[in-house]
């Protein structure tokens, strides 16, 4: 059955092309497996509550027709403002204009959701479909100042500020001198535009669509993953084609449910939130956090952008799952708030998870990995101008493979894990290393949810072949001490306090790290393969490391590293585990950038330096097996890595290959376009 949606349409009609229903939620009540709901031109102001999943055989799609934008919002128009002076106007709605939730009641409440200046609700006013920034008092409104901590500084002068009686919500804001009256003026009040309520509603296809506008609450790994849309524990979603904006928080959950655990760590701190988290995955295993039941999505050629916690986030839901060829920008861009759950996308537990050919850009952090990356693949995606770093994996044990991908921002790395092999890559930035010996976390079974144990993070278990790292032409090699959630340009050092206790469970808000420079100078103190592994140190060798004051200490306690065939430019350093390195003062690689535009151009005008100078393909074979998992690096089917293929997909030779993503085929000068 295929049903027809239009703006023209009625809920008491058929359902039909020429007699379409009028919401996508009348459809979304009758729809069987194997139905299908075409959605024609339109704004629907609508809370697309799905009554029904469909099977493996027989999707449930969801789909716009092609006939013109179909834009399912969050939000509803607002044209009754009052001037009061100052630039100020003023609004008031009644309640019960609101669904589930008053979002300008309710403020952002969770797990790892840090203290600010003060505490931000859940609501927002839209000027032409851009929010405008929360303030804290209506007093603020009438002489607005930039909000320091944001990446468009004029934007933040255009304020909104909110007070909830028992029948009304009187809202206050500043236009920036335009007129209410005259614009497209709106306000959330839905949580969701794409959301089931319940759980299980499996083997759903969203395509097409404009989904923006929309107030899900903050999104940890330890309570209910809300979303702008999301499967909300099921399987076999697919996500594609959409535009996907405005989200106070996430714009696409993959996602836990309630059930499992809400909030326990912030609720009750009789127990740390590693032990909390650790909790939440045993209740999920026990409930139905199997292959069988839960993830296995597609997230597809979407563009996401302007969401505030994260483009894409997920716990133990986003398991099995591709995500791939999506554009996502502007995550985390106004930072009024800010947590640990923030990245262009942020994953716990990414089983057999593959991320490819994304770019993800102009955002706090790109790419997170905490907990649990396992069997994960991270391939050809382009980072670029992210304000923290391109690419972080934290106490995770592997194996999770990082190839051909573009890290272009300030900072690339924060090595907070061990188990990765990272293989034809091209790094443009710095690195951050830590060892994490205070928090146990799990590591599976081959290609399965089932836990196999538990262990800390030591570092190392790494593998870096075939990668090219170009410097920043700084003369200072020295690492440099940084806090666990600093970030680029560094303030000055001679202030920095490294004492003080924990802010959040396992991580002193003021914890060392080091930042060391483009290069893999960071893994020297690292024992290499040939050398003993640090449980047969004797302790009297290990006190003597201790004391030993260097600035990075793994304790002889690091896995072993392999580190062949990777190219060093521009005062990029080399490790002492590759001594025969191929290093270059200069650069034969000049990369220009332009994010207004989305483009990325690479040149290579001395194709001679970096054609044939690693040695072979890289393959599961040489790769190995991770340490902890005792895991292959390999595909999630079980079948072997052979990484003969570049960037592009062309077929690399044999032998003395290209490093970097690019293979090149002769000494000719090369651009490309990305």
């Amino acid at each position: 059955m295929e049903y027809h949606v239009a703006i023209q349409g009625s809920d008491q009609s058929a359902g039909t092309e020429t007699q379409p229903f009028r919401t996508i939620s009348r459809a979304a009540a009758l729809a069987k497996p194997g139905d299908s709901i075409t959605v024609h031109t339109g704004v629907y102001r609508e809370w697309v509550n799905p009554a029904n999943g469909g099977t493996k055989e027989q999707r449930i799609v969801y789909q716009s027709s092609g006939d013109g934008e179909v834009v399912i919002t969050g939000a509803e128009p607002v044209a009754d403002w009052e001037e009061e002076g100052d630039g100020v106007w003023r609004t008031e709605v009644p309640n019960s204009l609101f669904t589930v939730r008053n979002p300008y009641q309710t403020k952002l409440y969770g797990d790892w959701l840090f203290d600010g200046t003060f505490e931000p609700h859940l609501g927002d006013v839209y000027l032409d479909g851009k929010s405008l920034y929360e303030c804290e008092n209506v007093n603020k409104l009438r002489n607005p100042q930039v909000w320091p901590q944001a990446k468009y500084s004029e934007d933040s002068l255009l304020q909104w500020y909110a007070e909830v009686s028992s029948t009304t919500t009187t809202i206050w804001a500043n236009f920036g001198g335009k007129d209410p009256r005259q614009e497209n003026v709106e306000i959330n009040v839905r949580p969701y535009c794409f959301w089931p309520e319940k759980t299980g509603c499996s083997y759903i296809t969203v395509r097409g669509f404009t989904l923006r506008q929309a107030s899900p609450q903050w999104a940890p790994p330890t309570a209910l993953q809300e979303g702008l849309i999301g499967p909300h524990w099921s399987k076999g979603w697919i996500i594609e084609n959409n535009l996907i904006n405005e989200s106070k928080c996430t714009g696409i959950s993959l996602g836990k449910e309630r059930s499992t655990g809400h909030n326990e760590f912030s609720n009750n701190r009789s127990k740390g939130g590693t032990q909390r988290e650790q909790e939440v995955i045993f209740r999920a295993l026990r409930k139905d956090w199997q292959q069988d039941h839960i993830g296995s999505h597609i997230v597809r050629n979407n563009v996401i952008h302007d969401c505030e916690q994260a483009g894409i986030v997920g716990h133990l839901g986003a398991a099995f799952s591709r995500i791939y060829q999506n554009r996502i920008y502007n995550i985390h861009h106004k930072r009024i708030f800010h947590g640990a759950e923030v990245g262009g996308i942020k994953l716990h537990a990414a089983l057999d998870t593959q991320i490819c050919g994304n770019v993800i850009y102009s955002s706090y952090r790109a790419l997170w990995l905490d907990w649990q990356a396992q069997g994960t693949r991270i391939s050809r995606n382009i980072f670029y101008d992210n304000l923290s770093e391109d690419l972080f994996v934290e106490v995770c044990h592997g194996p999770y493979t990082v190839d051909h991908n573009l890290f272009l921002s300030p900072m690339n790395f924060r090595n907070m894990a061990q188990g990765g092999a990272f293989v034809h890559n091209l790094f443009t930035g710095r690195f951050v290393m830590r060892s994490e010996l205070t928090r146990y976390t799990p590591y599976h079974m081959p290609h399965e949810t089932a836990v196999a144990g538990f262990s800390n993070i030591t570092g190392g278990d790494d593998r870096y072949y075939n990668n090219i790292f170009i410097g920043d032409g700084d003369p200072d090699k020295e690492p440099q001490p940084l806090t666990f959630f600093e970030h680029l340009p560094l303030p000055p050092r001679e202030n920095m306090d490294y004492g003080g206790d924990a802010v959040m469970d396992g991580v002193p808000d003021n914890s060392r790290c080091y930042l060391h420079p483009a290069g893999l100078g960071g893994y020297n103190d690292y024992p290499s393969a040939s050398q003993k592994q640090w449980w047969e140190y004797s302790k009297e060798e290990i006190a003597a490391y201790k004391e030993s004051g260097k600035p990075f200490q793994p304790d002889k306690m690091a896995l072993p590293v392999s580190i062949q065939g990777n190219l060093y430019m521009k005062g990029a350093v080399p490790s002492v585990h590759e001594p025969y390195a191929k290093v270059y003062d200069s650069s034969c690689i000049k990369i220009d950038i332009d994010p207004a535009t989305c483009k990325v151009q690479v040149h290579v005008h001395n194709s001679e330096i970096i054609s044939a100078a690693a040695p072979a393909v890289v393959t599961t074979a040489l790769l190995g097996r991770s340490h902890h998992a005792e895991m292959l690096y390999e595909e999630p089917d079980g079948s072997p890595y052979r990484f003969d293929h570049d960037f592009f997909h062309k077929l690399r030779p044999e032998r003395n290959v290209t490093p970097g993503p690019f293979e090149i085929f002769d000494n000719n000068p090369v651009n490309i376009v990305l």
